[in-house]
């Protein structure tokens, strides 16, 4: 369904363009430039490296481009993510934008293993650091190239709605102060401690797993169809408020890739025609994508009054075409209702 309306001085449309596209536009616009500063910053932190054979900044750079690393499979979701619907894939690709967080996830895993191998095999077997002029500028260099990106990539994720893309970003941020904490280690061996230097990369190490955690929990719940609380509210709140709205008494919503996609049953008085009732679920529509940010879809079920709510869409137990008597209650079987107590407030004028 598309819309073109003035409001006063103002003209706008809705689903004449996907707002998928426009925002995987920008999502791989973010991953391309945070790719190249956090690969130059690798660069020039390995170089180090060789030189002084830090195991602490080895630690960081390694992380470093494990998190360059992750633009890759993000940037393949989000190609994917704008290819058009098709008969098998009804809801588009936008799912795989999901497994490629998983896939962040294991990146940034499994580089946690290599800075934790390399740790203790310093702690077991110590040997000089030198340059440690050229390890504290790599580490600064690290720490606000990370920053940077951390930075751009939140942002971006924040606009166009991506939990892999803010969750790469926080991950930038870590390994931003990860970073920082390897100039702790060039000023320990300095003041004469030479086993701060790989006591900081197993520092550096118990980040990564706060990251892993951090991440891996914000993907796992959009995996699972999780939404935030305050996300239904919304559209309860801003379906109610459409003039023929007698109720709202179901809503359900989840993300696909970076877009929200939503289904609400609304309540209209049983009089209406149904052209009223598809002229109201069509205002319905159109402010959910004036309240609702990354909506992707809608997809509005009207009720009359009288019979509002997924409980009366249930087949109780019946016989026919000398099948066993059985029923088609849904998955839930009305074992709990879906409105938030909130949702029981009048509707205000």
């Amino acid at each position: 369904m598309s819309d073109s309306h003035d409001h006063g001085k103002h003209d706008h449309r809705h689903g004449v363009v996907d707002p998928s596209i426009a925002a995987s536009t920008r999502g791989v616009w973010a991953l391309k430039l945070s790719f190249a500063i956090l690969s130059a910053t690798a660069v020039l932190q390995f170089v180090v490296v060789v030189v002084s054979g830090s195991v602490a900044l080895l630690a960081d750079t390694i992380h470093n481009a494990a998190d360059a690393a992750t633009a890759i499979p993000l940037g393949i979701a989000f190609w994917l993510g704008r290819r058009r619907a098709t008969r098998r894939f009804t809801y588009g690709l936008g799912r795989a934008e999901d497994f490629a967080g998983l896939v962040i996830v294991a990146i940034i895993l499994g580089s946690m293993v290599v800075a934790v191998y390399e740790s203790v095999d310093r702690l077991l077997h110590p040997r000089p650091v030198d340059a440690l002029w050229a390890v504290a500028g790599a580490s600064l260099v690290g720490f606000f190239g990370n920053e940077a990106v951390a930075i751009f990539r939140i942002r971006v994720g924040r606009e166009i709605g991506s939990a892999a893309l803010i969750a790469d970003g926080h991950h930038a941020r870590i390994d931003g102060w990860t970073s920082a904490a390897v100039l702790l280690g060039a000023v320990g061996i300095w003041l004469g401690y030479p086993l701060a230097d790989p006591l900081v990369g197993l520092l550096i190490c118990i980040a990564i797993v706060g990251v892993v955690w951090q991440s891996g929990r914000s993907i796992g719940v959009r995996m699972l169809d999780g939404v935030e609380t305050s996300v239904v509210d919304e559209i309860a709140h801003a379906a109610r408020h459409v003039p023929g709205v007698a109720d709202v008494t179901d809503v359900r919503a989840r993300w696909i890739g970076h877009g929200l996609h939503v289904e609400v049953n609304i309540a209209v008085p049983g009089t209406l025609s149904v052209a009223g009732g598809h002229e109201v679920a069509k205002e319905v529509r159109h402010q959910l994508f004036h309240h609702v940010p990354h909506l992707g879809g809608v997809l509005v079920h009207v009720d009359p009054l009288t019979e509002s709510g997924e409980q009366h869409h249930r087949i109780g137990t019946h016989a026919h075409d000398e099948l066993p008597a059985h029923s088609h209650d849904g998955p839930d079987d009305g074992r709990f209702d879906r409105r938030p107590a909130s949702w029981n407030a009048k509707k205000s004028d």
